[in-house]
């Protein structure tokens, strides 16, 4: 990140936290919801198998870049599947650095091409060992290990959903992310009980043994994305919701935070542990700010 970049995000940093400013920095753009995969967590798949538009995604690239979002993801459906009038995920890629955002970075299933230098990160899903990332996401797994070798030169991040099924796997998730020449690092996320998905809900007595998991290995030096101090509070959950300083956008509609929002009672249940520390980042949360200047500075 160039230094005028990181000052420009302190300077926003700032102004949300001694302002009280409502203002996002963060914006995620849905680019299809079409999918290779049905993962037995996700709720968001192939519901029109529609590929929006480039036209109406640098649209909104733009509107984005307008209103002082500077951190831009591009998501599914499956990430890299979308393509419109001959272009692909790089030619938006493209089409953002020359706009100006600082960070752009995509979220992808690994089943497709990974080597891609032009994100600044890669965060790429895998949720267990090889039975039980299978068994979650469908026969994908070797597939995922061969495009891992392949890509040599982007900045991958194990994005692994803890889950009913898999919360046991999370020390060997982080041991193979910790191994792997062509992984950078491992962030966690909580699962959020869409409509058909509550049985893969952790009991609180779960949710405790895996953060429990994800503290040790931080304080043991796995490249862990996610902030100690956020875990136990999101144990608590007494986070306020919704994080002001992210979108997300999906044919042009948007929804603050996140998609879930909309949902009754949903957003009580959130296991995004990223608006967990966003939320706490832009309220002046001061161990929260070190520990993103410590975290995010050596992955991003």
């Amino acid at each position: 990140m160039k230094s005028k970049d990181f000052f420009n995000l302190s300077w926003f940093g700032m102004k949300s936290i001694f302002l009280k400013q409502k203002k996002p920095i963060l914006g995620t753009i849905i680019l299809t919801d079409d999918c290779n995969l049905s993962c037995k967590h996700c709720a968001v798949n192939n519901i029109q198998k529609k590929m929006y538009s480039y036209e109406s995604i640098l649209k909104e690239m733009e509107s984005f870049y307008d209103e002082g979002i500077r951190i831009l993801f591009f998501c599914g459906g499956e990430t890299l599947l979308w393509e419109d009038q001959g272009k692909n995920v790089k030619d938006l890629i493209k089409a953002a650095r020359k706009i100006g955002f600082y960070i752009i970075n995509i979220v992808t299933n690994g089943t497709i091409d990974l080597d891609l230098p032009e994100a600044d990160v890669i965060f790429l899903s895998l949720d267990g060992k090889k039975e039980t990332h299978n068994l979650i996401r469908g026969d994908t797994y070797d597939k995922i290990m061969e495009n891992l070798e392949k890509a040599k030169n982007s900045n991958i991040c194990i994005y692994m959903a803890i889950n009913k099924l898999n919360y046991k796997e999370i020390e060997d998730v982080s041991k193979l992310a910790k191994s792997h020449p062509h992984i950078q690092s491992i962030s966690f996320n909580f699962h959020t009980p869409y409509e058909g998905t509550e049985y893969l809900c952790l009991s609180k007595e779960e949710k405790k043994v895996s953060v429990n998991t994800i503290k040790k290995m931080i304080k043991e030096g796995y490249p862990i994305f996610n902030l100690y101090s956020a875990l136990d509070i999101y144990l608590k959950n007494n986070w306020e919701r919704p994080c002001y300083q992210c979108i997300v956008s999906e044919d042009h509609k948007r929804y603050i935070c996140g998609r879930c929002v909309e949902v009754k009672s949903l957003c009580e249940e959130c296991g995004y542990l990223f608006a967990v520390e966003f939320s706490l980042l832009f309220r002046g949360n001061i161990r929260i700010i070190f520990e993103m200047l410590r975290t995010y500075l050596r992955y991003v």
